[in-house]
Parts: C-alpha cells; sequence; structure tokens
C-alpha cells in the first residue's frame, strides 16, 4: 500500500469518525496542544478531559504558567500523576515566557525540558500546524500491525525503523490532520486490547489481521511481578490540623504536600520515642499501585495538644493545615486516600 493510499485512507476516516472537539484542537494556540501533549504522556484522554480546563482556566496563557509559582501550579496537576511532566511543562513554559516566544524548529522544542522527538513533532504539527512526525504509543500498535512487526520495538534498532516507517507514511498536506487521524485510530479502533478491525479503514491491508496475529502485536515483554513495599506514615493531629510537609522536587511525589512517610517501623519507633509521641488510635492502612510497584502505606495516628504542636513543627519542619487545605495545595492520590479511610 503506497503512502498516498495510507494516509488518504486514514483521513477519509478521521473526517467521518475522528475525534474533531477535543479542548486543546485549537488551530493558533501551540500553548494549549502544549499542555495537553504533557498531560496526555502515560495517561488517557479521559483522564486528562478531567484535569486540561481547569488546568487552563487557571492558566490561559503561557505567560500565566511561566510567570506562577510552583505551588500555584501544583495543586492543578495533583492526582494526574507522574509529577516531573509538570515540573518541565512549568520550568519550560517560564522560559518561553521570559524569551517572548514559542519555539519554530523540532530541535527548538526539543531543548525545553520535558520534550522529546515525539512530543516536538506533535508540537510543530498540531500546535504551529507545521509539518511533524509523532511516535506516541498509538501509532507503534498501529504500524507494528499494519506491517505486521514481531521485533522488540524497545530496542534502538527497531525503534528507529518505526521512526522511518512514520516519516515515509506522513504526508506534508493536511499534516495536522494525519497527526490527530493516526493517534485516534489507536485510540479507538486498534485498541491495545480487543481491537476493533471490523471498522477500521487498514483492515484490508494490514498484515497483522491478514495472518491473526492483531491481538499478539505489538511484541510485549513478559512483565515483571509488580513488588509490593511498604512504609509507615506519621499523622499527628492537633485542634482539626493535620501536621504536612512538602517532598523535594525530586523523586516521588515532587514538590506536593504529605504526611511524613518513613521506610520502616524503626525510623518511626526512633522519631516517637525521641519527641515522645504515643499513639492512641488503631493504625490505618491503604494500598496505593504505581506503574513500577504497589505502596501499602499504615498510618499512625497521634493527637497531641496546641502547646505541644508549636514544638512538633519546630521539630519536623512542615504546615499544620486542614485535610482540606492540604488538599488545595496540592496533594497526591495516595494522600487523598488516606485522609478518606481516617475519621479522627
Amino acid at each position: 500500500m503506497s503512502q498516498f493510499s495510507f494516509s488518504d485512507a486514514l483521513l477519509t476516516w478521521f473526517d467521518q469518525h475522528g475525534r474533531h472537539d477535543l479542548p486543546w484542537q485549537v488551530a493558533d494556540d501551540p500553548y494549549k496542544v502544549w499542555v495537553s501533549e504533557i498531560m496526555l504522556q502515560q495517561t488517557q484522554v479521559k483522564t486528562v478531559l478531567q484535569y486540561f480546563d481547569k488546568f487552563i482556566q487557571r492558566f490561559p496563557t503561557v505567560d500565566d504558567l511561566g510567570q506562577a509559582s510552583w505551588d500555584d501550579v501544583a495543586p492543578y496537576w495533583a492526582g494526574l500523576g507522574y509529577y516531573a511532566r509538570a515540573r518541565n511543562l512549568h520550568k519550560a513554559a517560564t522560559l518561553v515566557s521570559q524569551q517572548g516566544y514559542f519555539p519554530s524548529t523540532l530541535e527548538q522544542w526539543m531543548e525545553l525540558s520535558g520534550i522529546g522527538r515525539s512530543t516536538a513533532g506533535a508540537l510543530m504539527s498540531l500546535g504551529l500546524r507545521q509539518y511533524g512526525v509523532i511516535m506516541d504509543g498509538n501509532v507503534k500498535r498501529v504500524l507494528a500491525r499494519f506491517f505486521a512487526i514481531e521485533d522488540d520495538l524497545s530496542k534502538p534498532v527497531h525503534e528507529r525503523a518505526m521512526w522511518q516507517l512514520a516519516e515515509n507514511l506522513c504526508p506534508t498536506e493536511r499534516n495536522h490532520d494525519y497527526t490527530q487521524a493516526i493517534m485516534d485510530l489507536g485510540a479507538t479502533i486498534c485498541t491495545p486490547k480487543k481491537p476493533l478491525c471490523l471498522y477500521c479503514p487498514m483492515q484490508q491491508h494490514c498484515q497483522a489481521h491478514q495472518q491473526g496475529l492483531e491481538t499478539e502485536l505489538p511484541y510485549k515483554k513478559p512483565k515483571k511481578p509488580v513488588p509490593v513495599k511498604t512504609g509507615k506514615v506519621l499523622l499527628i493531629e492537633s485542634q482539626g490540623q493535620w501536621l504536612w510537609e512538602q517532598r523535594p522536587n525530586s523523586g516521588l511525589w515532587g514538590g506536593l504536600w504529605s504526611l511524613p512517610i518513613f521506610e520502616t517501623e524503626a525510623e518511626l519507633q526512633q522519631i516517637s520515642e525521641r519527641l515522645k509521641l504515643v499513639s492512641t488510635l488503631e493504625p490505618v492502612q491503604i494500598s496505593h499501585s504505581f506503574t513500577h510497584f504497589t505502596w501499602i502505606l499504615t498510618a499512625h495516628i497521634i493527637h497531641v495538644e496546641k502547646d505541644q504542636a508549636e514544638y512538633l513543627q519546630a521539630e519536623l519542619g512542615g504546615e499544620w493545615l486542614t485535610p482540606q487545605k492540604a488538599t488545595q495545595m496540592g496533594i497526591p492520590t495516595a494522600m487523598k486516600k488516606l485522609i478518606s479511610a481516617i475519621k479522627i
């Protein structure tokens, strides 16, 4: 199947069945495309839709985002996960705001924090309506099935070959529609599980479909068992407020507010003995799953009087906040689970 016919069939399908009403599909606003592309990394459209509008209402332009503090930005990303994305977006927006213009080439986009080759291609195509090629998970899946590619696509040599295919197929005419179309095909028809081949414009020419391999491709590495880790949460309560700390910018939940967490019972016991903290309530346990591990968190609840509260804040740092206030400032989903589970 020639380049023209692949793109032509895809665009014909897109005109009738593609997604044309996503809030970031704005012809002259690369900023909205940028925010959406970063949010959509590792995250489904239906989840992003719950966050995008609120984020844009609060930070309607790149200047609004670039000139805001991280503490202003964090609450609008809390719960979306992969927080390094947000920190990189904020850092890059600050740079773009300072220089006063958006990047205009693929290389310029890739110089910004958090933007790789595929995201830069999307920003060229969807954001600036210029020529751009993408290689997200949807595109990989469509091409791996269309050409019945059984290689391990995580290996660089095969990754390069996939980019070559993507570039060969990608048209210059209606490039932005093609970019959206191939993402839409992967997201709605050529799905990871149970692809809807009956409705696919590529069905007749799809080699995986002809060979009955559509559910086996693209090749997936066997999943390793997800490790289970445990953590001890220190919940100190005084007059309806809890002692929260802001986590370091790097690492898990970077820049968000959290109750203090210790890896071992011994660490928690050591600090409890030093500060003479005694728990009088039953501990509360929750489970929270990440991509790479599951965390079992046990919250030890300690009530203190007002005079002791000031001493503890001086010793431990952090801020006394009601659960509601902490939520507004930006807390991870696991902390929201703990708030729901704890009745004081």
